[in-house]
C-alpha cells in the first residue's frame, strides 16, 4: 500500500551577487546541490540528469527516504534553469525552475518547485505523514535558500 504527498513551493529573494555568478552557481546541479541540506548522495546519470538520494528522516518507527531523478536545462541568455522528472527513478517525482533576474547592482532569484513523492505506507498514515514531509521539504528548502543567500554576498 502506498501514499502520494504533492509538495508546492515557490520562493522569491533578492541578492548582491551579479546574475551571471547566481546563474553560474545555480545551473550547475553539482554546485548547486552542495548547498542543499540533507543530501546523501548526488549521482550524474548523464545528459543532464541527476539522481538525488536524500538522508533518511526518521519519525517514530518509520523511516522514510526521498529519491528522485531531475534533467536539468539551462538557458542563460533567459535567465533560466528548468529541471524535469525523470521517470522510474526512486520514489519521487521533482520539477521547477530558477528565473535569474539581472537589477544592475543585485539579482532577482525566483525559485518554483513541485513534488509528488510515493511512500509505501498504509493509507491511514497520510494524515501523520503528509504534513511532516510538508514541514520537511519546507525547512530544507528554506535552509538551501538561506546557504544560497549567503554564497552569494547577502540578500538585499
Amino acid at each position: 500500500m502506498s501514499i502520494t504527498v504533492d509538495l508546492e513551493l515557490g520562493y522569491e529573494f533578492t541578492v548582491k551577487a551579479t546574475a551571471k555568478e547566481v546563474y553560474d552557481v545555480l545551473a550547475d546541479v553539482p554546485t548547486s546541490a552542495s548547498f542543499y541540506p540533507g543530501v546523501d548522495k548526488l549521482v550524474d546519470l548523464g545528459d543532464g540528469a541527476y539522481r538525488w538520494e536524500m538522508e533518511k528522516i526518521g519519525l517514530g518507527q518509520i523511516n522514510l527516504q526521498t529519491v528522485y531523478a531531475s534533467r536539468y536545462v539551462g538557458d542563460r541568455k533567459k535567465g533560466t534553469v528548468v529541471w524535469t522528472p525523470v521517470a522510474g527513478e526512486g520514489n519521487a517525482l521533482v520539477s521547477g525552475d530558477w528565473k535569474i533576474t539581472d537589477q544592475k547592482k543585485s539579482t532577482k532569484i525566483v525559485l518554483a518547485i513541485e513534488a509528488e513523492l510515493t511512500l509505501t505506507l498504509p493509507a491511514l498514515m497520510k494524515m501523520v505523514v503528509a504534513p511532516v514531509v510538508q514541514a520537511e521539504f519546507e525547512k530544507l528548502t528554506e535552509q538551501y535558500i538561506d546557504n544560497l543567500i549567503q554564497r552569494f554576498g547577502g540578500e538585499v
